[in-house]
């Protein structure tokens, strides 16, 4: 394994050491370094305007958290732990992200992309950077990272390191989300946590030492979905983005050529004929620099959501219960008797998460519990020990908003069915 001393300077994590080539070679290929170019939250920065964090710093810091926990496991669990997986451990956790795209969540909703198999695609596909680097260690070893990615290889320790409900990528992303929005709910326990995660035959447990660091994780979680990840303006600023896509999509296949000009980079999303390449090719600032251009196109729908979107001009929203779901239409006429494209100017947004549950064999995806390891080395499900994470075991938490054009809270008719922020039914 060639050696190395590269150090990156991380405002989470301090230092983190690059001393593999290969992991190095990776964070230098054109693929990975073009996560500087997406943002890590999205939209998020239009409410939080220190959000400005990428995917790329992101990437190392999941490396970062992957690196320690597989030297610890190398020093302290010879039986247990195989050091030849650390270099794998390591590539998936640096590459888990590389395949998001521009605004990665909004493109991938309107434009059917999936950024995991995207993912999958730039390590296996013999066109990329990556996979050259990843083949310099073995012709297989695309597909053994790829299969991490998957959660198909062969050591469940090594996906759950990767993927689970506390893995690398949730404990690096909870707190670099909560330094740069400012909020304190994603803090944590970090150090202790690392240092408790032993690898077991079916993948991993933390020690009874830890549990409550373990429980603080998932509260921290919870209140960063509630508090950060679900906040109304966030999702208006999605729903917009959307809205302002979908319009686009619309007028391309109504006359072509305008968009040929202004945006010839969307032209095989808007024909539902891309590549790899096609796909690599767009990022957060292609994406606005188009934008930008279409505030001046004579479709007045169109110029007027990319004006909003890049002014900050946000839609306002009120929760609904799902069941009085069908007596919003009462309010989208009221809308479009105010002059209002329903199909562009209104939205629903149902956000909700699962903060944490136990394992449901018999769910749709069975999720890997957390599991402590007690004095007498048995194990016991986190829920069975925390009052706190059992209240929230199995409960899905989140709201349905309806998004509607700001200027109808002038309406008197309009505000009748609003109170203290929800939709009253009549």
């Amino acid at each position: 394994m060639p050696i190395i001393d590269k150090v990156f300077r991380d405002p989470v994590h301090n230092y983190i050491h690059i001393e593999d080539k290969t992991i190095y070679d990776l964070i230098n290929t054109k693929e990975f370094q073009r996560l500087r170019r997406i943002k890590q939250l999205g939209t998020s920065s239009f409410v939080f305007h220190g959000a400005e964090h990428s995917r790329f710093t992101h990437c190392l810091g999941v490396y970062n958290i992957a690196k320690i926990i597989t030297d610890n496991f190398s020093a302290r669990y010879t039986k247990t732990w195989n050091p030849n997986e650390n270099l794998v451990t390591q590539c998936a956790a640096l590459l888990h992200d590389v395949g998001h795209g521009a605004y990665s969540h909004s493109f991938e909703h309107l434009f059917d992309t999936d950024h995991e198999a995207v993912t999958v695609a730039i390590i296996t596909s013999p066109e990329t950077e990556i996979n050259a680097v990843l083949r310099k260690v073995s012709p297989d070893f695309p597909e053994k990272v790829a299969s991490v990615i998957t959660h198909e290889y062969s050591n469940p320790q090594v996906v759950q390191l990767i993927s689970s409900q506390i893995d690398a990528d949730r404990m690096d992303y909870l707190l670099r989300d909560a330094y740069y929005t400012g909020a304190g709910y994603g803090q944590f326990d970090l150090t202790r946590i690392l240092h408790s995660i032993t690898p077991l035959p079916h993948g991993i447990g933390f020690n009874f030492k830890s549990m409550h660091a373990v429980e603080d994780y998932v509260l921290s979680r919870y209140q960063m979905y509630q508090q950060v990840y679900f906040h109304p303006a966030s999702r208006g600023t999605e729903v917009l983005l959307q809205n302002l896509l979908k319009r686009a999509k619309v007028l391309f296949a109504e006359n072509s050529e305008y968009f040929y000009l202004s945006s010839p980079r969307l032209l095989p999303f808007f024909e539902g004929n891309f590549n790899l390449t096609d796909y690599l090719a767009l990022d957060d600032g292609v994406m606005n620099t188009y934008f930008q251009a279409w505030t001046n196109h004579n479709d007045p729908i169109l110029s007027d959501l990319a004006s909003s979107y890049l002014s900050r001009r946000l839609p306002k929203s009120i929760k609904f219960d799902p069941n009085d779901k069908g007596q919003l239409r009462f309010l989208e006429q009221l809308i479009s008797d105010a002059g209002y494209d329903i199909d562009y100017y209104t939205a629903i947004n149902n956000s909700f998460d699962l903060p944490y549950d136990f394992y449901r064999p018999s769910s749709k995806s069975p999720r890997t519990q957390i599991e402590i390891i007690q004095k007498d080395l048995s194990l016991t499900e986190l829920s069975k020990l925390s009052t706190i994470v059992a209240s929230l075991a199995g409960t899905n938490h989140g709201n349905s908003r309806f998004y509607f054009p700001k200027p109808m809270l002038e309406n008197d008719e309009f505000r009748k069915y609003i109170k203290n922020d929800e939709f009253t039914p009549f």
